[in-house]
């Protein structure tokens, strides 16, 4: 008996030892939190091979001690690894520990051939979805492109370690989508791109719009760690060639939906992270419980450029007066430095320094940072750092900000030997003009690519003027220029709603036309004399109804004619949503409703029936593409009208006419009733009531009649009971 305890005791022991060495492994296993790659060609051999750069990073929560990145060779000749490094960066905010591991490969390949790379592990945090074992896979395309004449160059993303959100203020997460070839970035599952991990993408109340990379909640998202398996693909904006030196090419076409309705992608690589869903909170007020960011903060996708050998700074501005921010989560480049300030308010300010070394030559590095309190964290904002030999110049200028219009002077002396026509603004259909000592520029908010932002009880809107070079061009003679400007509006002004609601006044700079504009406006009817106000947006419109819309374009010039390419409807206020429908097409009527009214050179009047998308949509706006033109010339965009064969379309000639530029209308709304069948519903329920009324009178009619006449019976035999008894007691 007392062998057998022994040995029972010793089996407890054993049993307990057994759990404190493997207990702790498994609680180190599962710390995956996701990673990100992106590639890039190095140097090229004389041979005909070539270096390809590999840049990676991994999030864990867990100390930085070890690597787990394994990426191997998929399928292709994936060639030789030449060099590879680990380089951690380990922060511990108060609020979540993590790491970030930050590694760099290069692999000398025979040719420029695609191949897969692959890395997998084990095991995801714990999960809602149950997730353990992850896949991420990686397609490298680095053939030459015909619109670069350079090496393909893949996307360019990462996410915070962290990111976390109380379920009722889940709206939407913002990802990061760069592509420094200037290419289309569409973000995915990696499961409907071919992935392993089904179960990690079972997100029922979780939407992604693949074309912008956002996630959108929708209902209730269950409280806990949400884990995200996804893929960045990146198509050209127009159709390509890819040349490879084994002789061989490939067209790659662009997301153009008279293209082909489903084009392959140049390249593909993973960005996988995790979510967190907390428990609700009390309020979701930015600013207040939780962190908003304030100026001088930069926006979700701006790019900076940087210079080797040059530090970069970044300031971070949040406030949240009600819950104190304890730190910045970033994740970005490994040697960058953080400092944190708190100030009055509950504001706080990170400031962030980097300075590329010369391997970081010709980079993307993408940095994406939030605030964090104990409860909440802010949107995740995301930037991309382009690494130059040198910096670009800055330029000294004045800004002028005027009601619903920013104007820009910029001193000539400020950027010596650059040529207005060689400067652009994010829409890079607008150019600038100049005189002998200065380049200018006008435009209007929402116009021109500048972007908005809310900071308390201002609204701020950013621009940049950046100089380019020809398309295709594999020299250049001119030094780069980068100018930031923006102008600050108070939110009681009627900027903000002018600039959600009407759209109305679209002011554009161009270096053969100067500032010239247009209005896009709703009419009340056919005569185009009055305008629906600003303050009824959005329209309402019954189906069928007709609506009456006017174009005018503006110009300092006396010559000139307006042309409306194209317009188009779409559920949103993106003019190239993958859903739209279109109604004049290459300068050709394409809804049978519509009607345009003749008019003078420089207006554009039409009717069009009220309609609605299928679906689940509610309301349509209306984008049109319009060109100004010199009236007189006869080989201008204008004068050739309406071309049914695209390919017929003659190239746009600068000094005849201005780009193509977008203007948006809308919000419409159907309502959900006609007012004919409202009318019949009434009419129909007016004469049922009628009905019903008469049917209720003659039924009362009848029920009193029988209540008279039982009446008139009880009375009847009453009097005759008494009388036949008064008789009885007589006898």
């Amino acid at each position: 008996m007392r062998i057998g305890h022994t040995t029972t005791l010793i089996m407890a022991h054993l049993l307990v030892l057994v759990l404190f060495i493997f207990l702790p492994i498994q609680i180190k296993a599962n710390a995956f939190l996701g990673n990100s790659l992106s590639f890039s060609v190095g140097k090229e051999n004389p041979d005909g091979s070539l270096e390809v750069n590999f840049y990676y990073r991994e999030h864990r929560n867990e100390s930085c001690g070890s690597q787990h990145s394994n990426w191997q060779c998929q399928s292709g000749d994936c060639g030789a690894l030449t060099q590879s490094e680990v380089l951690t960066s380990e922060a511990s905010s108060g609020v979540v520990d993590w790491c970030q591991a930050e590694g760099f490969m290069t692999r000398n390949v025979s040719s420029d051939s695609t191949f897969v790379l692959r890395d997998t592990g084990c095991c995801w945090r714990s999960n809602v979805h149950g997730a353990s074992d992850w896949t991420a896979d990686t397609l490298v395309n680095v053939g030459t492109r015909s619109d670069t004449h350079k090496p393909n160059r893949s996307p360019v993303s990462t996410a915070v370690p962290r990111l976390q959100i109380p379920q009722n203020c889940f709206l939407s997460v913002e990802l990061l989508a760069h592509d420094p070839d200037g290419d289309s970035v569409r973000c995915k599952f990696s499961t409907k791109a071919g992935g392993n991990c089904a179960s990690c993408h079972s997100h029922p109340n979780i939407n992604l719009n693949e074309e912008l990379c956002i996630l959108r909640g929708n209902g209730s998202v269950p409280v806990g760690t949400h884990v995200f398996e996804m893929v960045l693909e990146d198509y050209p904006r127009k159709d390509i060639t890819i040349m490879y030196t084994n002789g061989t090419s490939f067209i790659k076409h662009s997301l153009n939906e008279t293209a082909m309705t489903n084009p392959s992608p140049i390249s593909q690589i993973p960005l996988q992270f995790t979510l967190e869903v907390l428990s609700s909170a009390e309020n979701c007020v930015n600013g207040v419980t939780r962190p908003q960011f304030l100026t001088p903060t930069p926006s979700h996708g701006e790019v900076h450029v940087t210079a080797v050998g040059h530090k970069h700074q970044l300031k971070l501005r949040a406030q949240s007066t009600e819950s104190r921010i304890v730190d910045f989560q970033i994740s970005g480049p490994w040697n960058m430095s953080k400092s944190l300030q708190r100030l009055d308010h509950g504001v706080a300010v990170a400031t962030v320094e980097w300075m590329p070394q010369q391997s970081d030559l010709h980079r993307s590095v993408p940095l994406c940072f939030t605030a964090d309190t104990q409860t909440s964290q802010s949107e995740m904002r995301c930037v991309v750092l382009m690494v130059k030999q040198s910096l670009p110049l800055a330029g000294i200028g004045e800004v002028s900000c005027q009601e619903n219009v920013i104007n820009v002077v910029m001193s000539k002396a400020s950027i010596p030997g650059i040529d207005h026509k060689w400067l652009r603004m994010i829409d890079p259909s607008c150019s600038l003009t100049s005189n002998d000592t200065h380049v200018m520029a006008t435009l209007s908010i929402n116009t021109c690519g500048t972007v908005m932002e809310e900071e308390g009880d201002f609204l701020i809107f950013k621009n940049v003027i950046t100089s380019f070079d020809t398309p295709g061009s594999v020299i250049t003679r001119r030094d780069k220029v980068t100018i930031d400007f923006s102008c600050q509006y108070p939110k009681v002004v009627n900027v903000h709603g002018h600039y959600l609601n009407t759209k109305s006044d679209y002011i554009f700079t161009e270096s053969s036309f100067g500032s010239f504009g247009y209005t896009f406006e709703i009419f009340t009817d056919n005569t185009f004399s009055t305008a629906v106000a600003p303050e009824t947006y959005p329209v309402e419109y019954e189906l069928m109804e007709m609506i009456y819309m006017g174009i005018k374009a503006h110009s300092s010039l006396a010559n000139t004619k307006l042309f409306v390419e194209s317009c188009r409807a779409t559920p949103s206020a993106n003019p190239k949503s993958p859903v739209h429908y279109d109604i004049i097409s290459n300068g050709c009527l394409a809804d049978d409703t519509v009607k345009v009214y003749p008019g003078g050179s420089t207006t554009f009047e039409f009717e069009i029936q009220a309609f609605k998308f299928t679906g689940e949509f509610d309301e349509v706006f209306i984008s049109c593409s319009v060109i100004l033109c010199e009236a007189s010339n006869p080989n201008s965009r204008c004068a050739q009208g309406c071309v049914k064969n695209a390919s017929r379309r003659r190239k746009r000639e600068g000094n005849l006419e201005t780009a193509s530029h977008f203007l948006t209308q809308g919000p419409f709304r159907v309502l959900r009733e006609s007012s004919v069948k409202r009318h019949e519903d009434s009419k129909a329920a007016s004469s049922s009531n009628e009905q019903i009324n008469v049917g209720t009178f003659a039924l009362a009619s009848m029920l009193a009649a029988t209540l008279v006449l039982l009446v008139v019976v009880i009375f009847y035999r009453h009097q005759r009971y008494r009388s036949l008894s008064q008789q009885n007691l007589l006898f």
